[in-house]
């Protein structure tokens, strides 16, 4: 029975994603059928069940343009909703009215982000496809713009879903782009479409920076290496902070060059009225820390319906102009509603303004200045990105924005599920005592004063003591509780007063060199209940010096970096600053200026009882019985319970070396039995095995490496003329079965053989050696069947007497 034409088209798409599909097809039904359909039209044609106002899977180009510019890049995005997820796709760019079956029918060119999840399709390069066939709820991959005169272009995805393929030409999966008119230069490409959304949203941002020595080893600066102070905003559709393709603004080259957020932040500013929330966060130093050492930056923000886009960067340091980030990010949904959460894998960028090929390259300014475009693995041999190969670019940082909180009356039409709810609902504080009954404690103490005088976060501790532990084998929980708190007039609970965020991090110096000023800000988080107005500053502004001696002589340093985390988690201990040097002094002297500053810090004060320990334990034994092993020791805490702080080590562990493992002795194989050593009468004959290894400290000795044995051929007559005759016969006999053993090796059917060479010498002068002979093959016939043609050899006794 035959395949109905959409079956065939169908399938081959199928067993991209899923090879066992294909195996009821031959290699040659797989062949007619790629020489008839032509250039990938077996992937454009692919049909599947389609379904009306089904919304499960989109295709989205950042920023959602209308337009796009000739050459520029943009960041494209395939991704399903929950629960839906796909196991593969495929994606292509098509100029518009064609039908793919000739390679200029294509528009533009993918870039993969992820070769993990993405690779260029085998029989259709032109085509992204997945690497493995797995479940996966997004991809990305950059597109290339064509040149200018291309005219329309339609980007079409297929996915394919358990055995389902969707292939839409119109709707989720397909995204039509017309190319911008040059009258139009400099008009942003960014959406022209209104948000529906009612009411406003709050969201986090928190960035996870993925760049480090063990991600990307080539060339990475050790010592310096670090993110700049985020800086971004919430804004209209038009204000854009930065794009791909676009110019750098001054702001956005000195983020860029400096990591300096200075300048960007009076951009935005002076766009007061298309920008809701500036969004700041604190630099990074070093560029990457485990999120348990260090919390990743984050920062706060609004939207509204007529500032409903996100934009932010920050640089990787150093560098020459290399940055990351996110342009015109739209947080309002075609459903009047809010985006619950968007997660973004971010690769650098270079904003065309210095020329630097190296993370430390000098300062060489770009001229003329060239636009924004993503960093690739081929752009310099030197770059510390390149990849011969041209592979994809690894990912150095990931962004997660998450709403928090809705304020007003919602409006979107589809309701909420049951995660978005949540999202928005308060947590109930837990007032439940978990404490297991055999632990009987004292009441808490008061709230000690919080550790923060102003409305920055602090904490505050209680504690208790533990009278009894009834049951050893059940563990009892700490006896210090800590909570976070603010200064006073900060308090969620004071109804008359305003409720203050944190302070937002200090702006860098105003000058590079000298005195100059920087501020910091925080906002309202809550205005008071009796409907007052808020008398407390929402901006602080303090002298600040860089470089105090602004000479030949002197350094150029960056600002200093944000402190680190108090050294101890309780009472008095140490925080540190870090800043670079980023030129040295003119007159070719040496920087003699600090990098680093240290100073004390106190945290809530440490339970008085001290951190009490047993002894050592004795070092274990050696893990080892010979050679190089561990050992261990331990010692305990005395009252584990009413020391949850207690950092101190509770085992060591060292290497130990006993005595080299002794080596036994390693003897060959025995070597077969020699001829007997009379021709009659009672004799013997001898077996030899070699020495392989002697024995090394203490092992096994060597066992003999010669036996004997007895032999009794016949009896010897005794009139002597008879047994030389009989000897001589004897002697007769062997030697013509020996001709005819040899006439019939060199006769073998299918093999001739040359004669046996002659004995070699002894191994041994005495004691018992052994000697050997070879016959080697001197034709093999080609019509031979037999196995047996192959070279011989022998093994005899030699030099059998005591040494």
């Amino acid at each position: 029975m035959g395949l109905h034409p959409q079956a065939l088209l169908v399938l081959p798409l199928l067993a991209l994603a899923f090879p066992s599909v294909a195996l009821g097809f031959s290699d040659e039904t797989l062949e007619k059928a790629t020489k008839s359909e032509g250039y990938c039209s077996r992937i454009l044609r692919a049909q599947g069940t389609r379904r009306e106002g089904y919304n499960e899977f989109s295709l989205r180009v950042e920023g959602d343009p209308e337009f796009y510019k000739p050459g520029n890049s943009y960041r494209v995005t395939l991704s399903a909703a929950t629960p839906a997820y796909f196991r593969g796709f495929t994606l292509i760019a098509l100029k518009e009215g064609k039908e793919g079956d000739k390679e200029e029918d294509h528009a533009g060119t993918f870039q993969i982000i992820d070769e993990e999840e993405t690779q260029f399709m085998s029989n259709c390069p032109v085509a992204v496809t997945e690497s493995t066939p797995r479940r996966r709820t997004r991809i990305q991959v950059f597109w290339t713009a064509p040149p200018a005169g291309t005219g329309c272009v339609i980007l079409k995805a297929s996915i394919v879903q358990k055995r389902i393929i969707y292939f839409q030409d119109e709707g989720s999966l397909t995204k039509k782009l017309c190319e911008q008119d040059s009258t139009l230069e400099g008009v942003t490409d960014k959406p022209i479409l209104d948000c529906c959304a009612c009411g406003t949203a709050k969201y986090r941002l928190t960035f996870y920076g993925n760049w480090s020595e063990k991600t990307h080893p080539k060339d990475f600066p050790r010592r310096t290496n670090h993110w700049s102070a985020i800086i971004g905003s919430s804004h209209s559709k038009n204000y854009i902070l930065w794009e791909y393709g676009g110019y750098a603004s001054e702001g956005v080259k000195q983020v860029a060059e400096l990591g300096s957020p200075v300048k960007m932040e009076e951009e935005i500013r002076q766009q007061s009225d298309e920008v809701l929330t500036v969004i700041k966060a604190k630099a990074q130093w070093p560029a990457w820390q485990p999120v348990n050492v260090r919390a990743a930056p984050s920062a706060e923000f609004s939207v509204d319906r007529h500032r409903h886009l996100m934009s932010f960067l920050t640089m990787l340091g150093p560098s020459p102009d290399w940055n990351v980030g996110l342009s015109a990010e739209d947080l309002c949904t075609k459903d009047c509603g809010w985006v619950q959460k968007v997660v973004q894998d971010l690769i650098p960028w270079d904003a065309g303004t210095d020329s630097g090929v190296t993370y430390e390259s000098p300062n060489k300014p770009t001229v003329p200045q060239e636009k924004i475009r993503p960093l690739t693995s081929l752009d310099h041999p030197q770059s510390p990105f390149y990849d011969p190969e041209g592979g994809s670019i690894k990912l150095v940082a990931r962004v997660v924005i998450e709403r928090i909180a809705r304020k007003g009356e919602q409006c979107n039409i589809v309701p909420d599920n049951v995660d978005d709810i949540v999202a928005d609902l308060a947590p109930e504080e837990k007032e439940e005592d978990d404490t297991p009954e055999t632990c009987i404690y004292s009441n808490w103490s008061p709230w000690s004063a919080c550790s923060s005088s102003t409305c920055e976060k602090g904490k505050r501790m209680r504690q208790r003591m533990l009278k009894a532990q009834l049951d050893l084998s059940v563990p009892c929980p700490d006896t210090q509780d800590f909570q976070p708190c603010m200064g006073p007039g900060c308090s969620d609970e004071d109804g008359s007063t305003c409720m203050m965020s944190e302070w937002i991090t200090w702006s860098p110096c105003s000058v590079s060199c000298g005195m100059g000023t920087r501020s910091r800000e925080r906002y309202v988080k809550q205005f008071p209940e009796d409907g007052s107005m808020c008398k407390v500053p929402t901006e602080e502004t303090e002298k600040c010096i860089v470089n105090e001696e602004c000479a030949p002589s002197s350094c150029l340093v960056t600002e200093w970096g944000e402190w680190d985390e108090c050294s101890a988690s309780c009472g008095m201990g140490m925080k540190k600053r870090y800043r670079m040097i980023k030129m040295t002094p003119a007159d070719g002297s040496m920087c003699k200026t600090e990098t680093t500053e240290a100073e004390k810090c106190m945290m809530p004060e440490c339970h008085t009882i001290p951190c009490m320990l047993s002894p050592w334990s004795e070092w274990s034994d050696c893990s080892v019985t010979c050679g190089k092993g561990m050992r261990t020791r331990q010692r305990m805490l005395k009252s584990a319970a009413e020391l949850g702080d207690c950092n101190e080590e509770l085992e060591q562990v060292e290497k130990c070396m006993l005595p080299e493992c002794p080596i036994d002795c390693e003897l060959t194989e025995w070597s077969h039995w020699s001829e007997c050593n009379k021709s009659c009468g009672k004799g013997h004959m001898i077996r030899t095995r070699m020495i392989k290894m002697e024995p090394q400290f203490g092992g096994a000795p060597c066992p003999e490496t010669v036996q004997r044995k007895k032999c009794r051929i016949r009896k010897c007559l005794r009139n002597p003329s008879i047994e030389k005759r009989r000897w001589k016969e004897a002697r007769e006999k062997r030697r013509s079965e020996q001709a005819k053993k040899d006439i019939d090796s060199e006769q073998y059917p299918g093999c001739k053989m040359r004669p046996w060479t002659a004995w070699s010498e002894c191994t041994k002068l005495c004691g018992g050696g052994i000697q050997e002979r070879f016959m080697i093959v001197k034709k093999r016939f080609k019509n031979t069947q037999f196995t047996s043609c192959k070279d011989k050899k022998e093994i005899r006794a030699c030099n059998v007497h005591p040494c």
